[in-house]
């Protein structure tokens, strides 16, 4: 039996994938990858769970769709699209140890969301609700204060201090050029984000995330 090393983080479940719709009529469904270690993550063989379930998904095939973006993921436990169907919108986990896979400066999408953000005159302008990805550099979607909901792109032209594991975001307003509260669009058809997801990312300016 292996013995945890004295002060290791405990494990965790990561979202990695988000189920999109059923492929074919034998169990396959198609999933939006969530993380940035596809190849490693959707292995014959690696368990999945279901986010809120125990219940294991073990992973019989998983390959790239040639015709379009995502993955066709095959779970030996699902053998029929009936089956298949129960797990559209659900998002997938998988059980990590936080740090294991992080290099210096890394973090995890999840901790980001829903640090506070202020400006650099101490103004709280809202906390980060979401996070995605343009080109090789992260951008988080701010809300909750006077200025409505806003994108900040994570480079130090706009970020002055980037610290979220100790809940504190710094911007500057004015390079921002924050405007009124304006409504955004948003995609009817996704589901609520997942409470910890697997992307990873780099503190601002730093640079692309490296693949492991």
């Amino acid at each position: 039996m292996d013995d945890a090393a004295p002060n290791a983080p405990a494990s965790e479940r990561l979202v990695v994938a988000l189920v999109r719709g059923v492929h074919g009529l034998h169990g396959a469904v198609r999933i939006e990858i969530l993380t940035d270690r596809a190849d490693a993550r959707f292995v014959p063989g690696a368990v999945l769970h279901r986010e809120g379930s125990d219940e294991a998904l073990t992973i019989a095939s998983a390959e790239a769709v040639a015709d379009g973006p995502g993955w066709r993921v095959r779970f030996a436990e699902i053998t029929g699209r009936d089956a298949a169907d129960t797990l559209r919108g659900a998002y997938l986990e998988t059980v990590t140890r936080p740090d294991a896979d992080l290099a210096r400066g890394e973090f995890y999408w999840h901790e980001v969301v829903g640090v506070t953000v202020s400006g650099v005159d101490g103004t709280v302008l809202g906390t980060v609700q979401d996070i995605y990805r343009v080109a090789e550099n992260e951008v988080f979607v701010v809300g909750g204060g006077a200025y409505g909901t806003f994108d900040v792109p994570g480079v130090r032209a706009f970020i002055r201090v980037f610290a979220p594991r100790r809940g504190e975001i710094v911007v500057d307003a004015e390079a921002l050029d924050l405007q009124p509260a304006r409504a955004r669009s948003t995609d009817p058809d996704r589901p609520r984000a997942p409470r910890r997801r697997s992307r990873r990312g780099k503190a601002a300016g730093a640079g692309p995330t490296p693949e492991p």
